[in-house]
């Protein structure tokens, strides 16, 4: 891992490609599972560096488990078991594991130190720490535990009603872990609807779980009880190869077993606005997931807005449809997407600096950026900002451009798709 040249293609992509696990349902599988009575059995499991760090602290907390390629074996023996670290746990960059474990350490009874790599250090905590010191928990920590690293001392903590106030699957999952341990009832109130994994396992675990409208409510000292979990396929890392199929003249791909929970398929419903030829196939559901076939062809896009609730179900799809938009006719705008900016890098001056290094005409917004379309990419040296999703869209815009394109460093990508390359020359038959 390193610098990589990455030569123009213009070769059509087809064929059949399997993404690996969901990250997010990767992180969450292995909290429930270490959390509940019994052996789960996880399979597909994602095998990146970010969920490999929430195996490595619940290994800390006394848990085994044992992995066998993307296989895993949980032996939880209940929330009870959990033996407080002798160690500081550390996150690395994935800053899911931050915030859901800082959630779940918030309940248990004993004291931990948590830190992440420089850039996590840089990403704000206070979002998880407001609602966790409502309900109990004491931290302390850099400008007064906005920031890692964090002391939690967990334990005797009482429901609360929390109204999000940013759209976060990751802040509404951390305070439903607490909640878990909390005396009493604990509500969410989201008033736009973000990823629902946390809820799905939750029930899929056992724990009784209620939803009406906006609002999600837990009660506290619930026992879970083990179960196996199939991980469907990442849509965001599937995400990179739809937007290849499209812009890649005389492409056809499709990418199987593909997660196709309904809070995650933005990306989808923006091809298909956009003019993209979109094929559903094989829909079935696993423990609450639905699952399919994705074939994508190429076809000419038109610009498109996208704001408002559409956010939240494609947040992390925004950089690798920003480059869509660049080969789109008309004007595409991204607004309501400041959350961007509080990503591994600040996503929204990231992808512009990226695409326009190799030609693209952007502006960036506070909330989002304005694409100016259809625009030939060239060649170029640009910077990966140590973020996989911007390296892997690089990855992508290279296929089309005229020159090289020289990535600074692609070492990041292993966080969520160790095998993207070799899945994308299996799609060019190169």
């Amino acid at each position: 891992m390193g610098v990589k040249e990455l030569e123009p293609s213009h070769k059509p992509l087809s064929g059949v490609v399997e993404v690996p696990g969901d990250k997010s349902i990767s992180h969450r599988s292995v909290i429930f599972g270490a959390i509940s009575s019994g052996v789960t059995t996880v399979r597909n499991f994602l095998d990146g560096e970010d969920c490999l760090r929430t195996v490595a602290i619940f290994q800390a907390l006394g848990v085994t488990i044992e992995k066998t390629n993307t296989t895993l074996i949980i032996r939880g023996r209940g929330m009870d078991s959990l033996s407080e670290p002798v160690e500081p746990l550390y996150f690395g960059n994935s800053g899911t594991t931050a915030r859901l474990m800082i959630g779940l350490l918030s309940g248990l009874p004993f004291f931990t130190t948590v830190y992440g790599d420089p850039s996590l250090t840089k990403r704000p905590m206070d979002r998880v720490l407001i609602p966790a010191k409502q309900m109990g928990t004491v931290f302390d920590g850099r400008e007064n535990g906005n920031y890692l690293p964090l002391a939690i001392r967990g334990g005797r903590l009482k429901g609360i009603s929390y109204t999000l106030p940013v759209k976060s699957a990751q802040v509404k999952s951390a305070v439903l872990l607490a909640g878990l341990l909390a005396e009493g009832t604990t509500e969410v109130i989201e008033q736009t609807r973000t990823r629902d994994h946390t809820e799905n396992m939750l029930q899929a675990f056992g724990a009784d779980v209620k939803q009406h409208g906006g609002v999600i409510s837990i009660t506290g000292n619930q026992k879970l009880q083990a179960t196996d979990i199939y991980v469907p396929g990442d849509i965001s890392s599937a995400s990179f190869f739809f937007a290849a199929a499209s812009i890649v003249p005389g492409s056809e791909l499709t990418i199987k077993n593909v997660g196709l929970n309904e809070t995650r398929t933005g990306i989808l419903d923006v091809l298909q606005r956009m003019g993209g030829a979109v094929e559903i196939r094989n829909e079935q559901i696993t423990g609450g997931e639905t699952i399919g076939d994705v074939t994508i062809a190429y076809s000419k896009l038109n610009s498109i807005i996208i704001e408002g609730d559409l956010i939240p179900r494609l947040i992390d799809e925004i950089p690798i449809i920003a480059l869509l938009a660049t080969q789109a006719e008309g004007t595409t705008i991204i607004r309501d997407a400041e959350e961007l900016r509080y990503k591994e890098t600040d996503r929204i001056a990231a992808v512009m600096e990226v695409l326009s290094l190799l030609g693209a005409d952007i502006e960036a917004t506070k909330d989002g950026m304005v694409i100016h379309g259809k625009t030939t990419l060239h060649g170029g040296n640009v910077r990966s900002f140590h973020d996989h999703r911007i390296a892997m869209m690089a990855a992508i815009a290279s296929l089309i451009a005229t020159d090289h394109v020289i990535l600074d460093d692609d070492s990041s990508i292993a966080v969520s798709y160790p095998g993207f390359f070799t899945d994308l020359e299996k799609a060019l038959h190169r």
